[in-house]
């Protein structure tokens, strides 16, 4: 469906324009896809995030600066973040002894089998997402867009 007839305008609308908004609409979509994969596992998609960043520390602690630093939203609070997946026994809090101002944060046991149950159904969504693309045509609008926020 053409952006025009999704968002129900009759008027002239730029290219650039349409560019932007079918980036937003799209973005939404898929935020929104990925909520409704996650929500029987009761985590959210940015926690879903924290706890992929923790795996990709192969067993090391990760604090909560590194953790921000890989996060997909900048905008996420990482520490209410991490604490609500500690109540949830997907992560712990490591303080270091020697310095107690220290604190790192891995996943758990029970967080990586949560990702390992997880992991096929995004794959799922993400492969349903992209499939009327070739692997071309995937691979040069993966590079347009990186070169779209490589803008400044």
């Amino acid at each position: 469906m053409k952006i025009e007839d999704l968002l129900k305008t009759s008027g002239q609308i730029s290219e650039t324009k349409k560019l932007v908004l079918n980036l937003i609409v799209t973005a939404n979509f898929l935020s929104e896809e990925m909520q409704e994969v996650l929500k029987p596992y009761g985590i959210s998609s940015q926690q879903f995030n924290v706890l992929r960043i923790l795996r990709g520390q192969k067993g090391k602690p990760a604090n909560l600066g590194t953790i921000q630093e890989r996060m997909v939203s900048k905008m996420s609070n990482t520490t209410r973040l991490v604490d609500k997946l500690i109540e949830k026994g997907f992560c712990q809090r490591i303080t270091c002894p020697s310095n107690r101002r220290k604190v790192e944060i891995t996943i758990t046991d029970a967080g990586q089998e949560l990702l390992k149950e997880i992991d096929p159904l995004v794959e799922s969504m993400e492969n349903r997402f992209s499939e009327k693309l070739t692997t071309e045509e995937l691979t040069k609008l993966n590079n347009k867009l990186n070169e779209l926020r490589n803008t400044n």
